[in-house]
């Protein structure tokens, strides 16, 4: 049955935005007519009033007053440029079909569209910033409750404790594993309000804004009773998929014909363009530095100047790793007799495949190894696609199998990287190796252009201060 007092779901300071952005961007066209000194004509009074009605009903069309909570700033300013780009479109074919574009100033058009929904997101912005400060206070909250008392229920809800700025207070679980010990009857501090068939009769007697689905699968009929049952209660319902407890996200909502389907493959176009010119650009702009150092290497010792070691990448591939050689000529022989005569070298080598105070790298060696000058090489790696940029540390054959096992397949879905998470954490100074796989799985599942972004000046800073490299 529906009810008949439905929570409101706009507040009145989304009416208020809403009215202010319409407000705002015939005022602001209106300036610029003024600023540039333009006549006014009955032209401009019609424009305005166009403009005041096409944003009203864009605006609200591409739902740019939703809830935002939770949201990045990015998701919103997208919408943002599809609604104005919906407003600016109408007019230019308003002026195409009437024939009248002289009638306005061009100099004025042209800024007012381009700078106008830049304008609008900062109004947003500032909006969101003023909520976040009453929400991290108590105030402006909204209430919801989770479906599911399992793990991936308890994932959500302390999520949505690492983000106290979204306002959503989760006061309690519903789950049909309920059992009649009173101390058992909580989770994560809140309580268990009931099996899942007392759901609509509390959303009927209680003021409920958001129902969190955390259930597997599998349980798809009592899905579906939640959602015919409880859509017309007052609370926005969402279905959390149960693909997060297995390490399955970062995936895209894409369309079949009349099918939703997931798309779990990563998007890795912009990430190999992005890999080849940064590539290109060290290479050139340090190849005064490289040429030195491939020298030192040479005098040295005599010996090679590149060394390859065989390390994993994508699909499970070998590939030729190269660096500038920073261990004595016939190394690898060396290691064997190291390693015999040393037990608590071999223990060292055993645990993290490095040692420490490896007494095969020579005096050059140890100078590139501190300031990871050694690695330049496998930027030639990157440009024949065996590597990245950034990415998961490159490993051997025996670290896949040994230590990564069930993270085996997600490691193998991308190129290793020069840099990445492990290198500007701890770097070799991690002592449990589950804490080196956790950050590899960790980038695989959230790489992105601005991560990437972030990884690289990481790594310069790291490299001056030469934390744990050897």
């Amino acid at each position: 049955m529906t009810l008949t007092n439905l929570r409101e779901q706009s507040s009145i300071i989304a009416r208020l935005l809403h009215l202010l952005d319409c407000v705002f961007a015939t005022a602001f066209f209106a300036f610029l007519v003024y600023w540039y000194r333009v006549e006014w004509s009955d032209f401009y009074n019609r424009l305005l009033v166009i403009i005041f009605v096409l944003c009203f009903i864009s605006f609200q069309s591409f739902q740019l007053y939703r809830s935002w909570r939770g949201w990045k700033f990015y998701m919103e300013f997208l919408v943002i440029l599809r609604a104005w780009g919906a407003v600016v479109g109408i007019i230019l074919f308003y002026f195409f079909i009437f024939k009248i574009s002289h009638a306005y100033s061009r100099v004025v058009f042209m800024l007012w569209s381009t700078i106008s929904p830049v304008l609008i997101f900062l109004l947003h912005v500032i909006a969101r910033k003023i909520l976040r400060f009453f929400r991290t206070r108590g105030k402006n909250m909204r209430r919801g409750v989770v479906v599911g008392a399992g793990d991936l229920g308890k994932k959500l809800v302390k999520e949505v404790e690492s983000i106290p700025w979204a306002g959503i207070d989760i006061i309690g679980f519903f789950d049909d594993k309920i059992v009649d010990n009173e101390e058992e009857m909580k989770v994560l501090d809140r309580p268990i309000f009931g099996n899942i068939d007392s759901l609509p009769q509390f959303l009927e007697n209680n003021p409920i804004d958001y129902v969190y689905i955390a259930l597997p699968m599998r349980a798809e009929k009592k899905i579906f009773t939640i959602l015919r049952e409880c859509r017309s209660l007052g609370a926005r319902i969402y279905l959390i998929p149960d693909l997060y407890v297995f390490g399955l996200h970062h995936a895209e909502i894409q369309s079949l014909g009349q099918m939703l389907i997931l798309n779990f493959n990563p998007h890795t176009e912009w990430k190999r363009s992005f890999d080849v010119i940064f590539s290109l650009l060290v290479l050139v702009l340090c190849s005064p530095l490289l040429l030195f150092i491939a020298l030192a290497v040479k005098l040295s010792d005599g010996g090679p100047v590149i060394y390859r070691h065989k390390r994993i990448t994508s699909a499970g591939k070998e590939f030729g790793c190269m660096k500038f050689r920073t261990m004595r000529v016939n190394a690898d022989e060396q290691l064997q007799k190291i390693l015999a005569e040393n037990p608590d070298m071999r223990e060292e080598w055993e645990h993290t495949f490095k040692l420490k105070n490896d007494p095969r790298i020579t005096r050059i060696g140890k100078f590139l190894r501190k300031t990871s000058l050694d690695e330049f090489p496998q930027f030639f790696n990157v440009l024949k696609g065996d590597m990245s940029v950034v990415g998961a540390r490159p490993i051997v054959g025996k670290e896949l199998t040994d230590f990564y096992k069930e993270s085996a397949g997600r490691y193998c879905s991308m190129k290793p990287g020069i840099t990445g998470p492990w290198q500007v954490g701890k770097r070799s100074d991690t002592e449990d190796y589950s804490e080196r796989v956790k950050l590899d799985d960790w980038y695989i599942l959230n790489y992105s252009l601005w991560n990437d972004l972030k990884i690289i000046g990481k790594t310069i800073v790291m490299i001056f201060r030469g934390n744990g490299a050897y």
